[in-house]
């Protein structure tokens, strides 16, 4: 089944691609891969969800933020395909979970992302992936997620 008909049997419909915040590129193409820059768990207002994971905020509103971050990638690859249809597998996830120094669900937390891929690609959609803790992120935001997408 086609990406695109699968996102819409499950009533997904995608964010606008996020603008860069600083001097980068959303994404690039090179050698059948698409690079996708690190975006943010941005909701469909504009607003981010801000927060430290084990303070502010527990592993389900992480979940959350990781799964805004899923959509905003599945955007820039829309953006830079014209069609969810022209991605083959995602081969490569890199999340990153602002955490408390004892906060260690970061997996748990990046399963937003790769469950919301899963949905959409199938096993296409099951990463190589790194779940990484940081003491800080960009503006405060909760969680980052980049991939690597082979292109069809």
């Amino acid at each position: 089944m086609s990406a695109e008909k699968r996102l819409a049997e499950l009533g997904i419909s995608l964010p606008s691609a996020p603008a860069p915040l600083a001097n980068y590129v959303p994404w690039r193409i090179g050698g059948g891969l698409l690079f996708l820059s690190g975006v943010g768990p941005r909701r469909a207002d504009g607003s981010n969800i801000i927060g430290v994971l084990g303070a502010d905020l527990d592993v389900k509103a992480g979940y959350e933020g990781a799964r805004l971050c899923g959509l905003n990638l599945l955007a820039n690859m829309r953006a830079a395909l014209g069609s969810l249809d022209r991605v083959d597998t995602i081969l490569k996830v890199l999340g990153m979970v602002r955490g408390t120094p004892e906060f260690g669900e970061q997996p748990e937390v990046i399963n937003g992302c790769t469950d919301l891929f899963v949905e959409v690609f199938g096993d296409a959609g099951r990463p190589a992936r790194s779940a990484v803790g940081m003491g800080s992120l960009p503006r405060g935001i909760a969680v980052e997620i980049e991939a690597v997408v082979l292109i069809r």
